[in-house]
């Protein structure tokens, strides 16, 4: 079974890439990102003919998350349960999260606040949302520790040095601070293994590149996007990688999509 997550940024300027991505690459489940649309307005049909069942979650043009899969795809849930929200003057449940089942395996496609700027009030709702998504892992694991749970997105953090092209260029900003790489490691912490990492090391090895300054050619990245697994799921784990190809030519996504194989 091959698995996959993907912040497409955009899926109906990008369906027909994300269709090919997926047979060109045999993915069974992809988990989308960043959609920018309403259900409604959800590319439905090529993903149709192409053998998968869709679950999306999307509210405006922004955010959106999906779970696509040819090998079955139920209970959906959308967002988890005690997910903070954020917006003024109403706060409401932002599409960030979505959660279905394939092949036995949970799989959620997670969309994590970007923070915007250290001290701001979307910065603080950041890591507040993490800590209950970590909450929610550690649940998930005591009810059942043999669950297979995938956590798969666009984490919008860069847990190590190395996963940014200069950590010089990133003082003071968002996605390397400390309490923000402290939330993620909370997660890791109540079970969830980063299962790409060993498959994928090394410093350069990136999943994001802005689109401004030539980002991607000049090879100044981060590595953002990640797979965590629970302990069951990550034991079936045979090999990962990122597909860097993804993010070449006219209308790609910033992201490159990640890819893990499971035995």
């Amino acid at each position: 079974m091959r698995i996959a997550t993907w912040n497409v940024n955009s899926i109906r300027s990008r369906v027909d890439r994300v269709v090919a991505f997926l047979d060109r690459h045999d993915v069974d489940v992809l988990a989308l990102q960043e959609t920018k649309c309403t259900d409604a307005q959800f590319p439905m049909l090529p993903f149709e003919q192409a053998g998968y069942e869709v679950a999306h979650h999307g509210l405006n043009q922004w955010n959106g998350v999906a779970v696509a899969s040819r090998v079955g795809l139920t209970d959906v849930q959308v967002g988890f349960d005690q997910m903070p929200t954020y917006g003024e003057p109403e706060a409401i449940a932002e599409a960030r999260a979505l959660g279905a089942t394939c092949d036995g395996v949970r799989v959620w496609s997670l969309y994590v606040p970007n923070g915007r700027e250290l001290g701001h009030t979307h910065y603080a709702y950041k890591l507040d949302w993490l800590a209950r998504l970590r909450d929610q892992g550690a649940q998930w694991l005591g009810a059942d520790p043999q669950a297979q749970v995938a956590l798969m997105g666009d984490w919008n953090i860069a847990p190590q040095d190395d996963d940014v092209w200069d950590m010089g260029f990133f003082e003071g900003k968002t996605h390397v601070s400390a309490p923000e790489r402290a939330a993620f490691q909370a997660v890791v912490e109540a079970g969830f293994t980063d299962v790409v990492r060993p498959h994928a090391p090394g410093p350069g090895t990136f999943t994001y590149w802005d689109y401004t300054q030539l980002r991607f050619p000049k090879k100044q990245g981060m590595r953002i996007d990640f797979c965590l697994a629970s302990p069951a799921l990550a034991s079936r784990v045979g090999g990962a990688l990122i597909d860097r190809e993804e993010r070449k030519g006219k209308g790609a996504s910033d992201h490159a999509p990640v890819i893990v194989d499971l035995d």
